[in-house]
């Protein structure tokens, strides 16, 4: 069974940085499209940076600049660097796999077959 979960987040304050692990079993990381999501307080679930099964990456407005989404194939692991952490940035991330190997990946959360618990990131100002 394929199963992936997310660790790595953590309560900062504004300005500081945070790394999240996606790791997964019963998948490949390599080969396959996958993505970062949030859901802050009172907000709908959005996406934040995607990956595609040939490493090309998208990002979110709201973290251009600001976040890097990679992997290590080595480790089969997802990774999420978060630098320069904003009051915005709160909310709860979860790690999404697709079942498909898109080229260009899907912003739509139920497009993403797998996905992980997730990790709370808390940015205080």
């Amino acid at each position: 069974q394929v199963h992936v979960a997310e660790s790595g987040g953590g309560s900062v304050q504004a300005g500081g940085s945070l790394r999240l692990s996606c790791t997964a079993s019963g998948y490949t990381v390599r080969t396959n499209s996958m993505g970062w999501f949030r859901q802050g307080p009172g907000k709908e679930r959005e996406g934040v940076a995607l990956i595609g099964a040939d490493v090309k990456t998208r990002y979110a407005d709201s973290v251009e600049g600001r976040f890097t989404i990679s992997k290590d194939s080595d480790k089969n692991t997802l990774y999420l660097q978060m630098n320069n952490l904003q009051p915005e940035d709160t909310g709860m991330y979860y790690c999404a796999a697709s079942a498909v190997r898109w080229y260009t990946p899907s912003w739509v959360p139920s497009d993403y077959k797998y996905w992980g618990q997730g990790t709370q990131v808390t940015i205080s100002s």
